[in-house]
């Protein structure tokens, strides 16, 4: 068989592509007042202002079901685990645990995608096709830690304050003053999300977005993704520009921000997460 890929929802990635490349993928839970509600499994709803909605990582036992279930497809070749950064999320320390009750360090690895959303979607991209491509479990996981490390994220929030609630951003991000009048534009360095600077008009927002992502993908043919959450024409606006600006893009997807990262980011959010290079 082949190594098989594992991912948790907050990748953010069409069930066409899962389906096409075998990648599993492990639900995140959104928490509305006493329901808890798997995301990409259960019909959801969500007030995305309530403050009675929280979210919660995967669990090492949902965890280890998965990556024994993708161990048995591999035929024993091995399993490569990417998920979206420990510092914004639980889960990937909750996969280090599962593969030590497991005792299946040398056949399950997990990676640190030091990203979330598309920004860990396109190193599990480019390590799902190393493994269609047959190659061995080292090589898959070190295509995946390559990605990773590569890869940069930018989001545009309305405010920051749901993601400073949810300790996902620093309160030391309060020195760049009120939010009533400017546009936090943020940036994920090395897994750990930062305020990269404010802007004072949404049109002027925009632009030091698209700015930001050009700079990040180079000349040498990156992957882009690009996310929302309830701002479709936004998100097909900065398309539009990234595709204009950077002809040589090999793969550019769009896509809705799950609930399990809507939650902290508010409605209106727009991010972009580029891979140099590629997922090739």
């Amino acid at each position: 068989m082949a190594v098989v890929v594992v991912t948790d929802s907050a990748a953010g990635l069409s069930a066409d592509l899962v389906a096409e490349l075998g990648i599993e993928v492990v639900p995140l839970h959104v928490l509305v007042g006493e329901h808890e509600i798997r995301e990409g499994v259960d019909p959801i709803e969500i007030d995305y202002t309530a403050d009675s909605v929280t979210t919660s990582a995967a669990s090492p036992g949902e965890l280890r079901e998965a990556y024994e279930r993708a161990l048995s497809q591999s035929d024993g070749d091995g399993v490569v685990a990417v998920h979206l950064s420990r510092r914004l999320s639980a889960t990937w320390e909750s996969g280090r645990q599962a593969v030590r009750d497991m005792g299946a360090e040398d056949r399950v690895r997990v990676v640190d995608s030091l990203g979330a959303g598309l920004a860990t979607g396109l190193p599990v991209l480019a390590a799902a096709r190393k493994a269609r491509a047959g190659e061995a479990l080292n090589d898959v996981y070190e295509r995946a830690v390559s990605a990773a490390t590569r890869s940069r994220t930018f989001i545009l929030v309305n405010r920051t304050e749901q993601l400073r609630k949810g300790g996902r951003l620093s309160s030391a991000a309060a020195f760049f003053g009120s939010e009533l009048v400017t546009k936090p534009l943020l940036q994920l360095v090395e897994g750990k999300l930062e305020m990269r600077e404010k802007v004072r008009t949404r049109s002027r927002a925009y632009a030091k977005l698209v700015a930001a992502a050009v700079e990040a993908a180079a000349s040498d043919g990156a992957a882009l993704g690009i996310q929302h959450l309830g701002a479709p024409d936004a998100a097909e606006n900065i398309a539009a520009q990234l595709r204009e600006q950077l002809p040589e893009v090999q793969e550019l997807y769009v896509a809705e921000f799950g609930p399990a990262l809507g939650v902290h980011l508010g409605v209106g959010a727009l991010g972009v997460a580029v891979l140099p290079g590629g997922c090739v």
